[in-house]
């Protein structure tokens, strides 16, 4: 996979097999771009962590991957163990992998569906993950070929979407919500980011509620959540008596009440 080209047509798809334990997988996603939805996957994974859970943190956004910038890892690349699969890199005590890891910086990764379709694959298939308690995939924005591929490859224990307060944002959100819905993937709640005077406020509950979905939490608009994502420590770890930080750990607090203690599968394809 490493040495795979980046600019790619249509392949074939490879389905691998493996045995790693995941006991819940659970998608962050929004209908569009710039709801903080990156933010939200890390500190979630984070905040999860600090509660004592095994936490891996899959980044999915394979045109606009973020993940290695928030998480401190830029420029470092996975290695390989003796059986030939991918050690994910670690950070904050989270395993975390990331096309950013294999592509260069400057390089435009232009792909289509299948081809987005098999990278996936390999990051859950062909990744150590080992035992997880949560692995929390950060997807790109829209209803595109990454999310149909995600609930085609494995059974999801659920979405957690994302959105901003006003109108605009919730339009676009509700799409998300259509989609996870039509493949058959759980809806765990919705979480507002961005909270503020300038976006305002309550648009997130609102919406939880008109979708018969729990409301999670709703993030304050702070300087320092940006500052500490540039700076590749999120700010559940930079300033964990923060308010947002204790924010942060009610949504992971409220998410991991809402999923059945029993879930559990494996990763086992053929």
């Amino acid at each position: 996979m490493v040495g795979a080209p980046v600019v790619v047509g249509v392949g074939a798809v490879v389905v691998a097999a493996d045995n790693s334990n995941l006991k819940n997988v659970i998608a962050v996603g929004s209908g569009k771009g710039g709801v903080g939805k990156s933010t939200v996957a890390v500190n979630l994974a984070l905040a999860l962590h600090q509660e004592g859970s095994k936490v891996g943190l899959l980044d999915a956004d394979i045109y606009g991957p973020s993940i290695p910038i928030m998480m401190g890892l830029q420029g470092q690349k996975p290695k390989f163990n003796d059986t030939g699969k991918i050690i994910p890199l670690e950070a904050h005590g989270i395993k975390t992998m990331s096309i950013g890891f294999i592509a260069d910086d400057n390089q435009a990764i232009i792909w289509r569906g299948p081809m987005i379709h098999k990278i996936l694959d390999e990051f859950l298939s062909k990744v150590e993950w080992g035992d997880l308690d949560y692995l929390i995939v950060d997807l790109p924005p829209g209803t595109g070929d990454a999310q149909l591929s995600l609930s085609q490859l494995i059974p999801l224990t659920g979405a957690v979407v994302v959105t901003t307060p006003q109108e605009v944002a919730l339009v676009d959100v509700k799409r998300a919500v259509e989609m996870f819905r039509k493949v058959k993937i759980p809806l765990l709640g919705v979480v507002e980011n961005m909270d503020s005077d300038i976006f305002g406020s309550g648009g997130g509950e609102k919406a939880a509620s008109l979708w018969q979905v729990p409301f999670l939490g709703a993030i304050p608009l702070v300087a320092d959540i940006r500052k500490s994502g540039d700076s590749g420590t999120p700010i559940v770890v930079s300033d964990s008596t923060s308010v947002v930080s204790k924010t942060f750990r009610e949504v992971a607090h409220n998410l991991s009440r809402i999923i059945p203690e029993s879930n559990s599968f494996k990763i086992n394809k053929s």
